[in-house]
């Protein structure tokens, strides 16, 4: 999470940055919950996974296991890493379903060639920028996890990382160094506009360049509000659909909007969406 004035990353390592305390803000502070989960759900949906087929995910700086929570609740399963300890308690007490491991991503990622069909990461990655000891070299962190996050993913598959950079400098940093371990990809930014609500997060693909989802906007918000009688793009994808039935109107107006938010070409949408034809004869 962002916080106003000092960043985290400058008050030392993140195994003491986040102890007992912080780590029970992440289980009792609702807005935390709240913003957590949304990032989340963005990033699965910038993910661009198969729909309705189960895939086994990576989380990295899983944390209390807020944003696994919402992978098993979207049908998939999942593997979380995380550098502390009280983090991984909290996770643990509140029986998140994923399997959880202690480690710095700095290091790599220690898994074999090929094992996930896709990564997420919710406020992480900005953390290896920073050097906490004398043998800390940002580049070469940043350029060890990437090398190994390309391996451990399946060939073709995404890793969207969502992350608060400092400044333009240790954003081209970052996305140097996920460059020269193999990634294409980019930057895509949710409500650029916007003080509070601007989101980063790096899409990266391990196979063929392919095209970069867009973008949230103020004026797409605005737009969609008036289809909040049955849909909310903000909230978790399960809730959102919870009352939809199948095949109506509303379900297929919502799977459209989804499909566009995942940078795909959709036609428009007329009187005749989601209009059921008459059996012929």
């Amino acid at each position: 999470m962002a916080s106003r004035g000092r960043r985290p990353e400058h008050s030392g390592p993140p195994e003491l940055f986040y102890d007992q305390n912080e780590a029970r803000k992440y289980v009792r502070n609702s807005r935390m919950i709240d913003v957590q989960t949304k990032m989340a759900g963005r990033a699965l949906e910038l993910l661009n996974l198969p729909e309705g087929q189960p895939c086994y995910l990576l989380d990295i700086g899983c944390g209390s296991g807020l944003s696994g929570d919402y992978l098993s609740d979207e049908g998939h399963y999942w593997v979380g890493i995380d550098i502390s300890p009280a983090m991984l308690d909290a996770a643990l007490d509140r029986d998140t379903e994923g399997d959880l491991l202690l480690g710095d991503m700095g290091q790599g990622i220690p898994f074999k060639p090929g094992s996930f069909d896709g990564c997420i990461s919710i406020s992480a990655v900005q953390w290896l920028c920073n050097a906490n000891k004398k043998s800390d070299i940002p580049a070469k962190r940043l350029y060890h996890f990437f090398s190994s996050l390309y391996s451990v993913l399946a060939r073709g598959a995404r890793a969207v990382l969502q992350l608060y950079p400092e400044n333009s400098e240790q954003l081209e940093l970052i996305t140097t160094q996920a460059t020269k371990a193999g990634f294409t990809g980019g930057v895509v930014v949710d409500y650029p506009n916007s003080a509070k609500a601007k989101k980063f997060y790096l899409c990266l693909f391990s196979g063929p360049s392919t095209f970069l989802p867009k973008g949230l906007s103020e004026n797409q918000e605005e737009e969609e509000a008036t289809e909040s009688m049955f849909t909310n793009k903000r909230v978790p994808y399960r809730l959102a659909r919870q009352g939809l039935v199948r095949k109506s109107r509303e379900w297929v107006l919502e799977k459209k909007e989804r499909r566009r938010r995942q940078g795909k070409e959709v036609r428009p949408d007329t009187q005749y969406t989601g209009r059921k034809r008459k059996p012929r004869f």
